[in-house]
């Protein structure tokens, strides 16, 4: 059912898990005490996403570099909580853990968290963000002020679908509801594939979403680009307006993925985690594949992480009180 955007995401991992011969030319960088063991990279999504191949793209390099293998373990649940949680517990100084927005989200989300996002974590590396636009299944809308002023004249009919509660694209709607007077009904899924299946056959409106996650369902014409929810237009897209431009004020959300450790980890591994994650980024093979799974490559210091974390914390909060989302 999620066809050609599906196929390519398995056809990048397989890429991204077979790669390892050529990305293993890169010279090892001499090994110190740490780490003495391999690292484990817990990914709190099923595989087979653009969030487990980041993470497969990414280790595989790292690895060499380190001299130890980084493992990727796919813990997913609870829009990210189960594998978030799996990380806040370790004490074995090698593990780590990527993290999505749900990793803000979902502490104002649920009320009994068994982790503390802020003190149960410290930031590592920023690697990679990623456009969000709205799309409109065929022959509906093409405009958003056409889809508000649909919404208007046909009150309480208009559905927007998403991954799942606490996910972004759900938390994002509702700040786009909030933002936007625009009255629409929350239909969640068992994943972002599903969802577009759905849009794509009429059964939804809209959708946030990823290029890659609706690439198939646009090539064939039963789903369309609205708007994107970020602050300037696509280089791919010059004609696409901004949620911004189309009426919608102080509204720009974007995905992105990062590395976390354990609060408990030493700065100097720490440190040393974050200068190989910006190696392994900086290398144009890594930047080509992940640029083919619809992200940015990032990188930067720790600190400049943990500052979009606030700026992220700071809109989320806003969003999810005002929504009165509330999981348990």
């Amino acid at each position: 059912m999620q066809g050609a955007a599906a196929a390519g995401r398995r056809a990048l991992l397989r890429a991204a898990m077979a790669g390892g011969a050529a990305l293993a030319a890169r010279p090892a960088r001499a090994q110190g005490a740490w780490p003495d063991r391999p690292i484990r990279f817990i990914v709190p999504f099923a595989p087979g996403g653009a969030s487990d191949a980041t993470a497969r793209v990414t280790a595989q390099v790292v690895a060499q570099s380190l001299g130890k293998p980084v493992v990727v373990e796919n813990r997913a649940g609870a829009a990210s909580t189960v594998g978030t949680a799996e990380a806040a517990r370790a004490t074995d100084g090698h593990t780590i853990l990527l993290a999505p927005p749900p990793f803000v989200i979902t502490q104002y989300a649920y009320a009994n968290l068994p982790y503390d996002p802020v003190r149960d974590f410290r930031p590592v590396a920023l690697l990679v963000t990623a456009p969000i636009l709205l799309y409109a299944r065929a022959e509906f809308q093409t405009t958003f002020a056409g889809i508000r002023a649909w919404a208007a004249a046909n009150p309480g009919k208009l559905t927007y679908g998403t991954p799942g509660n606490g996910s972004l694209p759900h938390v994002a709607f509702e700040l786009l509801k909030l933002r936007s007077g625009l009255d629409a009904t929350h239909v969640p899924y068992r994943g972002g594939g599903p969802a577009a299946a759905d849009l794509a056959a009429g059964r939804i409106d809209l959708m946030l979403a990823s290029p890659l996650d609706v690439a198939g369902q646009v090539q064939a014409g039963r789903v369309v680009p609205i708007a994107v929810a970020g602050p300037r237009r696509l280089d791919g897209m010059p004609d696409l307006p901004t949620l911004a431009e189309s009426g919608v004020p102080h509204y720009e959300v974007a995905g992105w993925f990062g590395v976390m450790a354990p609060a408990a980890m030493p700065d100097a591994h720490a440190e040393r985690l974050n200068a190989e994650f910006n190696a392994a980024l900086a290398l144009p093979e890594v930047r080509r594949r992940l640029v083919e799974l619809g992200a940015d490559p990032a990188g930067g210091t720790a600190a400049a992480f943990g500052e979009l974390l606030q700026a992220e914390r700071a809109r989320w909060s806003e969003a999810v009180r005002a929504a009165q989302l509330r999981m348990d």
